[in-house]
């Protein structure tokens, strides 16, 4: 199957793959605009970085390619509105918007016309996005790495979803291969989300200790703690998430980042411990199918193969 454009708004991408956007400091510049250059969508992860450092990653991106980037942040980051404010001031694709849901992020894009764009994760949230103004849903099932909305499959998702709203839909979680892009366009996603796959790729900003780590883990490795933002998580078992699945590991210092903490631990400390290699004491977000993965690759190899795999699909 040719794989079709995925159009969100005024932006269209040649390949309907969205790169996810993965915090801390995972998915930065060099990984988004690699992906803009095979055209599928690249994503900057803004949760944890300042409006100063933003503003260089969006330039640096912009230098890198003429394709579609956005960023990815937390709606549940307490400087979240100021987040969104400083990427549509350097004039960002769009905005991806998840843990936690808003009814007035929608707004925070309407001026500029920049497509906000929520992870959800139910058919209500879909249909109250569509009726609030959002430009397309991600729809994410439990497959997928870090926050979590749902225990429901995407693969159950995305049918009741299609016949709810008619806004584009970008189908995440448990996606791998090509195959897995025909099946979710065939249930009527209009392009799919990818994160894992790009997690463990040369391009993203991770330290090789946490790439390997990756390629190391076995489905039984595959966790679920309950993370401070208040939402269960996906990650690789860790000593450090070991501890947080046995009781709380309060944190020493709070940077407060997060509008509500359950200060179970401190959640942007422990991500950017993972993303600079600790893995001891760090905590490895990842999706339910990361130990599918056998191989780092470019973003290139992995476009070349996911295309070619579609291309081949029945």
């Amino acid at each position: 199957m040719k794989l079709p454009a995925l159009k969100i708004g005024t932006k269209v991408a040649k390949v309907p793959i969205v790169q996810g956007g993965m915090a801390i400091r995972l998915s930065t510049a060099r990984l988004a605009a690699a992906v803009a250059n095979e055209g599928g969508i690249g994503l900057i992860a803004a949760s944890g970085m300042s409006h100063e450092e933003l503003r260089y990653e969006i330039r640096l991106a912009r230098s890198l390619t003429d394709g579609v980037v956005g960023i990815n942040i937390m709606v549940a980051a307490r400087d979240f509105a100021g987040i969104v404010n400083t990427a549509i001031d350097e004039g960002i694709d769009l905005v991806v918007a998840g843990a936690g849901f808003s009814r007035d992020m929608f707004g925070l894009g309407k001026e500029s016309g920049t497509p906000i764009v929520p992870i959800v994760s139910s058919v209500k949230l879909a249909k109250i996005s569509e009726r609030l103004g959002a430009t397309a849903v991600v729809v994410e099932g439990k497959e997928a790495g870090g926050h979590l909305g749902t225990d429901t499959s995407v693969r159950e998702l995305i049918p009741s979803i299609r016949e709810a709203i008619s806004l584009p839909i970008i189908a995440a979680g448990g996606v791998v291969t090509g195959q897995d892009i025909v099946d979710f366009i065939k249930m009527g996603a209009n392009g799919v989300q990818m994160g894992s796959r790009f997690a463990a790729c040369e391009e993203a900003n991770g330290a090789p200790a946490l790439k390997e780590y990756y390629l190391k883990s076995k489905p039984e490795d595959i966790v679920v703690i309950h993370s401070p933002v208040g939402l269960p998580g996906r990650a690789v078992r860790t000593p450090f998430s070991q501890k947080v699945m046995e009781g709380p590991v309060p944190p020493k210092v709070c940077d407060s980042c997060l509008k509500a903490c359950k200060h179970n631990f401190c959640i942007i400390r422990a991500l950017m411990r993972a993303q600079q290699g600790d893995v001891e004491t760090g905590l490895v977000f990842t999706g339910e199918y990361m130990p599918r993965l056998q191989k780092i690759l470019s973003v290139k190899e992995i476009f070349a193969q996911l295309v070619g795999e579609a291309e081949a699909a029945v």
